[in-house]
């Protein structure tokens, strides 16, 4: 399978299944889209031959003549040679996913299901998750790690992310987790990654200092613009958020020395939010992510799609600002064009996705396991509890076998290998099937993708002719 598009003015071809990405001449580029003259990619690599006469070329001689579509095509066989165009994916069968095992790497700890903030779009019933308001207590957060490391096999490294409702409002237990972690981690011969969310409120100087000292990664909750932030993330009061938490992560970021994120939602209210991410990133934040809201239709906040272009158009303009500021010396990291086109992760990972369900778990603070975060407080999702003696994922081969090779839309799709068949709880709060995935986070999906890689070839193009290459 094979992908063609044109981005501002670059030709690109990627190879699904090899993960090459070509970057063409105008030629090659509509040879290649007339394959859907012949019935299959092999009769078209036979029909190359037949260049510039043959049933499906005919129509570019007048363009391009006979000599520079006979080098086109030589071009194109020369790669279908070297395995790098029209490659197939035999290599990747459903065997390797059942072999997996059910081991945990990864846990989403509820540290508070309550919350300081009361926002428009939260899908986690203002921090309490449907149910009543709760916080972790040191005796179940310390029996979730005991969970973890026992569940772990022969993983090393593995991760513990902090997660509510608001997580600082149950800061004391965080420390004396993180603190038997630690411990724990030594006698096991593992590594704990920390990660905390939060949306700033309660970050002050010393819980700051134990953040930096402890996490990995932090991510930081804000919408953006004063106004796109102070409409949808208010107190519980009904006060505007941004001025107090600008501040605390502005302190934050100057202090930071580790990983963090910025991390923001758009909404049917600030469709222009390449507008938000350049405004974070002028204020010095250099690691942004702004992801789309996923509502039921009948929300005024919800993304529909009618809103779809309006969309694809502000990736556009997110992707000439990444190019732009990359340019003038001032990089920053937009997570969803954070594409590694050279190793990437492995193939498994590429075709099972996040590993809700079957790697990564989710504990809510009465010690309730979950498939992940989105999940929580969903009763026919519930997988069991830490405090059990015995844990069996009944759900596991349900996830486990929700994977992209077992999604009829997926098999067609051209970016599958970059998503890896998308959220499971997106599918199943839109559709109520997790194998059926989200319609419009796909269309957002393929266009991201297009410009993760549109934007490395800009630089790579404007590179290469300041050598002189």
């Amino acid at each position: 399978m094979i992908h063609c598009y044109r981005f501002k003015g670059i030709n690109i071809v990627l190879d699904i299944d090899s993960g090459a990405v070509h970057l063409v001449s105008d030629a090659v580029y509509d040879i290649l889209e007339s394959r859907g003259r012949y019935a299959s990619d092999a009769e078209f690599a036979d029909a190359l031959d037949s260049l510039p006469t043959g049933t499906g070329f005919g129509h570019l001689e007048s363009r391009y003549g006979k000599e520079l579509l006979q080098e086109a095509a030589s071009e194109i066989k020369t790669l279908i040679t070297d395995g790098t165009l029209f490659s197939d994916d035999a290599h990747v069968t459903t065997g390797m996913l059942g072999k997996r095992g059910a081991v945990i790497k990864a846990m989403c700890l509820h540290a508070a299901h309550d919350c300081n903030m009361s926002c428009e779009y939260c899908f986690a019933g203002k921090g309490s998750f449907t149910g009543e308001k709760s916080l972790l207590d040191v005796g179940t957060g310390k029996r979730a790690i005991d969970f973890l490391l026992r569940h772990s096999s022969g993983r090393k490294n593995l991760e513990v992310d902090f997660f509510g409702g608001e997580p600082l409002m149950n800061f004391d237990t965080i420390k004396a987790i993180v603190t038997y972690g630690r411990e724990e981690e030594r006698k096991h011969g593992k590594n704990i990654r920390f990660t905390v969310t939060t949306n700033g409120l309660l970050l002050d100087e010393a819980k700051e200092a134990f953040i930096n000292e402890n996490m990995d990664n932090v991510i930081l909750s804000i919408d953006g613009r004063p106004e796109i932030n102070d409409a949808a993330r208010k107190t519980v009061g009904g006060q505007g958020t941004y001025g107090h938490i600008i501040k605390n992560f502005n302190r934050f970021r100057e202090r930071r020395k580790g990983n963090y994120f910025l991390r923001g939602t758009f909404t049917n209210n600030n469709l222009d939010f390449s507008d938000d991410v350049k405004h974070l990133v002028d204020l010095g934040f250099h690691a942004v992510s702004v992801e789309p809201v996923v509502a039921d239709e009948t929300k005024a906040y919800a993304l529909k799609p009618d809103d779809i272009p309006r969309i694809k158009d502000e990736y556009d303009r997110l992707a000439d600002l990444c190019v732009s500021y990359a340019e003038a010396g001032k990089p920053f990291v937009f997570f969803h064009f954070n594409i590694d086109l050279e190793q990437g992760p492995c193939v498994i990972k590429r075709v099972s996705g996040c590993g809700a369900g079957t790697e990564y778990v989710a504990v809510a603070p009465d010690g309730d396991i979950y498939p992940c975060h989105q999940f929580v407080g969903e009763e026919q999702f519930r997988l069991g509890n830490v405090n059990d003696a015995v844990f069996e994922n009944r759900l596991y081969d349900m996830f486990n076998g929700a994977h992209m090779m077992n999604k009829p839309e997926c098999g067609a799709c051209w970016a599958k290998y970059y998503c890896g068949g998308g959220c499971h709880a997106n599918a199943w709060h839109i559709n109520q099937d997790i194998l059926k995935p989200y319609a419009l986070g796909c269309e957002m999906e393929r266009k991201r993708v297009e410009c993760a890689i549109g934007i490395k070839a800009m630089l790579f193009l404007r590179r290469s002719g300041e050598n002189g290459l």
